[in-house]
């Protein structure tokens, strides 16, 4: 895959994240719900690079993390378990109300 392909691959996957967060905003998703609903679309991903792109939308805004009350100690908590949540700034991505160039395809 060249490095072209490979940009564009990442971008859908973050785009598809937002649009799997919208769909039930603002409640949130697990990691592992992510994964799993992703790869209907993207058979060949990867955990790692999922990982990669919820820490991506997380550091821009457009999602964040949410703790839940039966976690112990929310550092420790493996990213699969881990609950994620659209914000109102990645809902306005979503809809393609905001433009974000690392976003587009």
């Amino acid at each position: 895959m060249s490095q072209v392909e490979g940009a564009t691959q990442i971008k859908r996957v973050r785009n598809e994240i937002l649009v799997a967060l919208k769909m039930l905003y603002p409640a949130a998703l697990q990691g592992e719900q992510v994964l799993r609903t992703l790869l209907a679309v993207f058979p060949q991903l990867e955990w790692e690079d999922l990982k990669k792109d919820l820490a991506y939308l997380c550091e821009k805004g457009y999602a964040q993390r949410v703790i839940a009350e039966t976690e112990r100690d929310a550092r420790t908590t493996s990213w699969r378990k881990r609950w994620f949540r659209l914000t109102s700034s990645g809902v306005e991505v979503a809809d393609h109300c905001v433009e974000d160039k690392a976003l587009e395809v």
